[in-house]
C-alpha cells in the first residue's frame, strides 16, 4: 500500500504563532479571502519551498499526499495552489470533533502507513494514544511541528528517512 503524507495547514505550513514582526526566513505573507462573501481576509504566511519539496519526496516514495487539516478543500485552492502543489485529497472532519482528527485520519489512511504533520497532537493526547493503539503493527509516524517556525528542513530530513524506513 501506498504510504500518505499527510499535511496540516496551520501551524506546520502556515507557521500562525510567529511574531508578526518575525516572519521565518523562506515564508511569504499571502493576504487570503475567508469566502467569497466576506471582504475580511486572513494574511498567513507560506513558504514556496514546501510544495516542490513535498512533492519530490511523495515522489521518490511513490507516496500520496492528502490534506488533514480544518481547511479541508480550501486547503487546495487557497493553500496548495500558493505553494505548487496539485489538487489532493482531503481528509473531511464531519461535524463536531469531540478527539480532534484522530478518528477521521484513522478511517482515511486504513491499512496505509501515514506520516503526519501536525502542531497539535498533544490536545487529545487519550485520543492519540488510541489512534496509536489501533494502528498497532503498521508504520505510523506523528511528526509534531512548532507553529512558531513552521516546517524547517529537518523535518523534510525527517520525513526521508522515515520513508525509506517502510
Amino acid at each position: 500500500m501506498r504510504p500518505l503524507i499527510l499535511l496540516d495547514v496551520d501551524g506546520p505550513l502556515s507557521p500562525w504563532a510567529a511574531p508578526r514582526h518575525a516572519k521565518p526566513a523562506g515564508y511569504v505573507e499571502h493576504p487570503l479571502r475567508l469566502s467569497r462573501w466576506s471582504r475580511k481576509r486572513l494574511r498567513i504566511w507560506l513558504n514556496p519551498a514546501h510544495g516542490p519539496e513535498l512533492l519530490a519526496l511523495a515522489g521518490t516514495a511513490d507516496a500520496e499526499l492528502a490534506w488533514a487539516t480544518s481547511w479541508e478543500h480550501r486547503a487546495n485552492r487557497q493553500v496548495g495552489s500558493a505553494i505548487g502543489l496539485p489538487l489532493l485529497p482531503v481528509v473531511e472532519f464531519p461535524g463536531p470533533q469531540p478527539a480532534w482528527k484522530f478518528g477521521p485520519v484513522g478511517r482515511f489512511a486504513a491499512g496505509r502507513p501515514p506520516a503526519w504533520f501536525d502542531d497539535d497532537f498533544d490536545l487529545f493526547p487519550a485520543a492519540r494514544t488510541a489512534f496509536l493503539d489501533r494502528r498497532a503493527g503498521l508504520p505510523t509516524e506523528l511528526i509534531p511541528v512548532d507553529a512558531h517556525t513552521g516546517l524547517p528542513d529537518e523535518h523534510f530530513g525527517h520525513l526521508q528517512a522515515w520513508l525509506s524506513g517502510l
